[in-house]
């Protein structure tokens, strides 16, 4: 069985200097199956800067990737999702 592998980028509504909290609140709104794979931080402008996310998630569940989308945009003090990159892995 692979896994697909999802990096978002994350805009903040505000400008952070920590994204430690962001990231417990993400980490808390993921279905039991998914894992973060990995983060980083891309600046953006003027202090602002983009939490980047990969997330993996197994190739057989269908419907779990438009279900976390919708429930991630929702989270308090994050104002845009994009989706960067989608790539299936082996383990």
């Amino acid at each position: 069985m692979g896994f697909v592998v999802i990096t978002y980028k994350i805009f903040p509504s505000d400008i952070i200097e920590d994204f430690g909290p962001l990231k417990k609140r993400i980490e808390n709104n993921l279905p039991e199956f998914a894992t973060v794979h990995g983060y980083g931080e891309e600046p953006v402008a003027f202090g602002l800067k983009a939490l980047l996310i990969q997330i993996k998630f197994p190739e057989d569940k269908t419907g779990v990737l438009d279900e976390f989308e919708k429930k991630i945009e929702t989270i308090e003090g994050i104002s845009q999702v994009q989706t960067l990159m989608v790539r299936r892995i082996s383990r």
